[in-house]
């Protein structure tokens, strides 16, 4: 009930002080007019830097039709083509796969000598060299495999913390433009929890998630070392603790915005439609046509919030997709080679490049996972602002 005091109060005080001049630009104005005045108010010079970084970087790989300055690419009403952005991931995707080539050039060799190694040690009655050598090898091959995990895990951090930048650059304009609609209720709940989540994210990953992943990867290659001390297990158990709780954070969070913010947009529509029947029926001769201004400029609000939030989730899409795909090519690499590999003989060489391949998968999940919950909150406070709106 207080809440909605409030919000009357903020109306009756809007509509006394500013009605007349709205009502007379909405006279003169037209939605794309009101958008534009709204435009030059607001700060987005961040959300087109992040816009540029992304466009030059990965030029070869985005679709013509998309490589314009950020202003162009707001006013376009232009289509995006699922097809061609497939197309354009699909292409890095092989790019980075032929791009490691020489990776899994290195591997198979590395892996094939090895195994010759291992025959010659059954085939001679003195052995001790050729154990020296296969020793040596297999150091060196795991010090790459090793490398490529540390690249994937410090890609991950990386691609998480150019996120959250992002998010703190574009959630701003999203609360200013639905507090501009009445959302105040839904501005107050979102901003701590978002805010809370792209700090804590990036803290949980860097410090918990990906830690464990690294240590249950070494405990794994140390179990193929020897067959005499096994700590599979304990890997195994790592590995599940750091996904499960990884799971269980993005579950409570998507869970709690969620209903909340259903809850949010409720409460707003409804003070926002009591403020304009207050406002309307209790303003004399005035009180209706400030409303039917307000809500023209509300349109125009709530329709520059929707782009905003698109292009905002275009770009999120793009900075987390390559790096993801990226992380997914160093997998596939590894799981190819002990898959084409396994033929010529197991052993602790071949099981290393799958559990090598099959963690960095796991980092590339934990990416991904986080990389959704970014997506889901913008689109949760999208469509939160346009149910309120419709409650009206």
């Amino acid at each position: 009930m207080k809440r909605t005091t409030i919000v009357c109060l903020f109306f009756s005080f809007f509509f006394t002080f500013t009605g007349t001049s709205l009502a007379e630009e909405d006279d003169s104005l037209s939605d794309e007019d009101l958008i534009e005045e709204q435009l030059n108010y607001l700060d987005l010079e961040e959300i087109s830097d992040f816009w540029d970084i992304v466009r030059h970087e990965y030029d070869g790989f985005l679709p013509e039709t998309q490589k314009k300055e950020f202003t162009e690419l707001f006013r376009d009403n232009g289509h995006f083509s699922i097809t061609e952005w497939l197309k354009g991931f699909l292409n890095y995707f092989f790019h980075e796969i032929i791009t490691h080539g020489r990776l899994i050039g290195t591997l198979i060799l590395l892996t094939v000598f090895s195994l010759i190694l291992v025959h010659l040690q059954q085939a001679f009655e003195k052995h001790t060299i050729s154990k020296v050598a296969y020793a040596v090898t297999y150091m060196v091959l795991m010090i790459i495999a090793l490398n490529s995990f540390y690249v994937a895990v410090e890609l991950t951090e990386s691609t998480i913390s150019t996120m959250s930048h992002f998010m703190t650059a574009l959630i701003p304009l999203i609360l200013v433009l639905m507090a501009t609609v009445g959302s105040i209720t839904s501005v107050s709940l979102f901003h701590p929890i978002i805010m809370f989540i792209v700090h804590t994210s990036g803290l949980f990953v860097q410090y918990f998630i990906l830690p464990l992943l690294l240590l249950s990867t070494i405990l794994s290659i140390v179990s193929t070392m020897t067959d005499h001390y096994k700590v599979s297990k304990l890997a195994s158990l790592l590995r599940t603790i750091a996904v499960g709780s990884l799971g269980i954070f993005l579950t409570v969070f998507l869970g709690v915005m969620s209903v909340q913010g259903a809850a949010a947009a409720v409460t707003d529509g409804i003070a926002v439609r009591t403020a304009k029947f207050v406002t309307g029926n209790f303003i004399p001769v005035v009180g209706r046509m400030f409303t039917d201004a307000a809500d023209t400029v509300m349109g125009a609000s709530l329709l520059l919030k929707n782009t905003i939030g698109i292009l905002g989730l275009l770009i999120l899409l793009i900075v987390c997709t390559f790096p993801a795909l990226k992380v997914l090519a160093i997998s596939v690499i590894y799981s190819f080679a002990s898959a084409i590999l396994q033929p010529l003989g197991g052993g602790p060489v071949i099981e290393c490049l799958a559990i090598i391949g099959k963690n960095i998968l796991f980092v590339f999940a934990t990416l991904a996972a986080v990389s959704l919950m970014f997506f889901l909150s913008i689109t949760i406070m999208i469509i939160s602002g346009n149910l309120s709106i419709m409650l009206r």
